[in-house]
């Protein structure tokens, strides 16, 4: 095996466009990505589009936009694997000319009785080797008839494959459970055992870091590169993630793709800090790191054995942590696009940036995503609020005590001149005394009236930041509202 040390390090991301992206996959793209600049080395995109049957629409370009989004620049690439079948051809008639496959020309129909047979039996599903020792004769007669073929790989047919993983350490399979597998579909194209093996001799590709799933399938790539002479890359093979439930990530934990996150306002470098923390660790404290860190520290020497568990909350508080460290103008200039999207059409746009720089000045500390800026921030863009007397009551004030404070407080209010947050608190905090009334019922009561909210930024920011005309409007409106509900 070769290291690190011996040759440039290549490593390449190769996708399958069968999905979208997901967290497992961009996952496995970061961690070779960061290997790749930490030793200075070469990050490959080959896209894997040899399962025609199976191509998604639109995910080739949602993969690079997703790597792009995370700043996961390539180096080389994309490669796409449709584009290069006569070289995996080429390699394959080779491989017959010094017989380490064969042609099997067996039917769909008499794989699928065989493999009911091998259940009935209790068996593992395993071909059972009928094309490997045909007679030229058989192999002539079959081919005038027209019948297609795959090319299968001539397995030892007893001995066993060691190989060192740089994660999980020496690993061995007895050649006795594995079968002929194939290399060439009778379409022409390749499997991935065959394409996959190719490329990465062709790319010089020294590093395979992949995931978990596909250890299984290294005794064959092993066996593969010996029978074409080459010399196999290094195997790291990347734990899998699972959900807080320790079962397996699906859509239920939060395994959307990852332009979904995008979607829902996370950002980019809090999402790298997330998931290179999901099999990978500096210490056993260290939760935030930025991607300069994570570079300078990353190694297969502390990618752990187990499995990685996903926490939504973990990476809420952590994308909270990298919106609280924007500066207000970088703050604006991200939540702009959410306000324009989700706040409904009757807000006119465009939105007054001077504005919404004050407003979000407020909420800055509690937003935990993009996406959650429209809903913390709708009342101040809104012309008219919805509400209903308990709201505004909550439970601890009779009517005609609160239509007293708020009249009292507008009042008061409508002779103010200097409409700033200090100024309004100066005037309200003693109203509270006079009107016997504690600051917190006088306060409730007035957030309430002014924002539609129970809970919401400081009260005399916020009213600073709405100013007076549409303050002294909605106290006005709940005045009306209290007085409907008297009646």
């Amino acid at each position: 095996m070769r290291s690190a040390l011996e040759t440039p390090v290549r490593v390449r991301f190769a996708p399958s466009p069968t999905g979208y992206p997901h967290l497992g996959n961009i996952r496995t793209a970061l961690f070779n990505w960061l290997f790749a600049r930490h030793h200075g080395g070469k990050f490959i995109l080959r896209i894997e589009d040899t399962d025609s049957a199976r191509k998604v629409e639109g995910t080739v370009e949602a993969i690079m936009e997703s790597l792009q989004w995370l700043g996961l620049n390539w180096d080389e690439g994309p490669y796409f694997q449709s584009q290069r079948l006569a070289i995996y051809h080429e390699i394959t008639r080779s491989l017959l000319e010094k017989r380490h496959v064969y042609l099997c020309y067996c039917s769909p129909q008499r794989l699928e009785t065989m493999r009911q047979e091998q259940a009935r039996r209790k068996q593992p599903p395993k071909y059972d080797r009928h094309c490997r020792d045909l007679t030229e004769e058989e192999r002539s007669r079959l081919e005038t008839t027209g019948v297609s073929s795959v090319v299968r790989f001539k397995m030892p047919l007893e001995g066993e494959t060691t190989f060192c993983d740089l994660i999980h350490g020496s690993v061995t399979f007895r050649h006795d459970t594995l079968d002929d597998f194939i290399l060439l579909k009778s379409d022409g194209y390749p499997t991935y055992h065959l394409a996959n093996v190719i490329d990465d001799h062709l790319m010089a590709v020294s590093h395979v870091l992949r995931a978990d799933e596909w250890l299984s399938s290294v005794p064959r790539h092993v066996l593969l590169y010996r029978a074409l002479d080459w010399q196999p890359p290094q195997f790291a093979h990347l734990p899998i993630i699972l959900g807080p439930d320790r079962t397996r990530l699906s859509k239920r934990h939060g395994a959307t793709a990852i332009t979904e996150y995008q979607r829902q306002g996370y950002l980019p470098d809090a999402m790298t800090n997330f998931l290179a923390l999901l099999g990978w660790s500096l210490d056993d404290r260290t939760e935030l790191l930025s991607r300069d860190e994570l570079t300078k520290h990353f190694s297969l020497e502390r990618v752990g054995k187990t499995a990685a568990v996903f926490n939504r909350d973990k990476l809420d508080w952590m994308n909270g942590v990298y919106l609280r460290q924007l500066s207000l103008d970088e703050f604006v200039q991200q939540a702009m696009p959410f306000l324009d999207r989700d706040l409904p059409e009757s807000v006119k746009r465009p939105l007054d940036k001077s504005f919404v720089s004050g407003v979000l000045s407020l909420i800055q500390e509690r937003a935990r995503t993009l996406a959650e800026v429209p809903q913390l921030t709708s009342f101040f863009f809104a012309d008219e609020l919805q509400y209903d007397a308990r709201l505004l009551l909550g439970g601890k004030l009779e009517t005609k005590p609160a239509v007293q404070a708020i009249t009292a407080a507008s009042k008061r209010l409508a002779e103010v001149e200097a409409w700033d947050a200090a100024v309004l608190e100066a005037i309200l905090r003693p109203l509270a005394s006079e009107l016997g009334l504690s600051t917190g019922k006088l306060f409730g009561l007035l957030r309430v009236a002014v924002t539609g909210c129970t809970a919401a930024p400081p009260l005399f920011q916020t009213m600073a930041v709405l100013g007076r005309e549409k303050c002294l409007q909605r106290l006005n409106t709940a005045v009306e509202v209290l007085s409907a509900h008297s009646d």
